[in-house]
């Protein structure tokens, strides 16, 4: 039985506005990101679903504002940075040098000190994925995002992906039985 799952990465955020990366940090939305998110609703093809959030407060915080009534799914929160967290690339190149670069060369197995590869958290959405009992939808995170499209078009997250994702649309993938995602369609815009 192939199920189908929708994803939507959260509003934005002030440390997405100064390019840091937050992972497993719970900071809210910023009010620009609020804004954004005023009036908008997931399309009503989608809104009869089961749908599942991160823990994240910017995550639940987007659900909410989108009228969605979800469960929380820890499955579904952020990479986890590790040292990397709070961090800009820029201050991350300057911090770490070469060995910065030569980690982010390694794509799916890039691994902060202290935190998770993308490979990793694959690995711990495909229990969940397997365990979809029908047509889900989810608001959670890009690195969540990535990892699942990464999955869906072997892709080994180096180089750009193969498929241009605007993050304020819903993501739709098919579901096989044992977890497997493939890209059905992409940048689904909120109405």
């Amino acid at each position: 039985m192939t199920r189908h799952l929708v994803l939507l990465r959260h509003g934005p955020t002030d440390w997405n506005a100064e390019g840091r990366l937050q992972g497993r940090a719970d900071i809210a939305l910023s009010q620009a990101g609020r804004t954004a998110l005023a009036g908008q609703a997931v399309p009503a093809a989608y809104r009869r679903r089961d749908w599942y959030v991160s823990p994240l407060q910017r995550a639940r915080e987007t659900a909410t504002l989108l009228g969605l009534q979800p469960v929380a799914e820890p499955a579904l929160i952020e990479m986890d940075w590790g040292q990397y967290e709070g961090h800009t690339l820029a201050e991350l190149r300057d911090r770490y040098g070469a060995a910065f670069t030569t980690n982010e060369d390694r794509g799916l197995d890039l691994q902060p000190p202290g935190g998770e590869s993308p490979r990793q958290v694959q690995q711990r959405l495909l229990p969940w994925l397997r365990s979809l009992p029908a047509d889900s939808g989810a608001v959670t995170h890009k690195g969540v995002i990535r990892a699942i499209l990464a999955l869906a078009l072997d892709w080994p997250m180096l180089g750009r992906a193969p498929v241009k994702l605007d993050w304020r649309c819903l993501q739709e993938f098919s579901i096989t039985v044992d977890g497997h995602p493939s890209l059905v369609a992409a940048n689904i815009p909120l109405e």
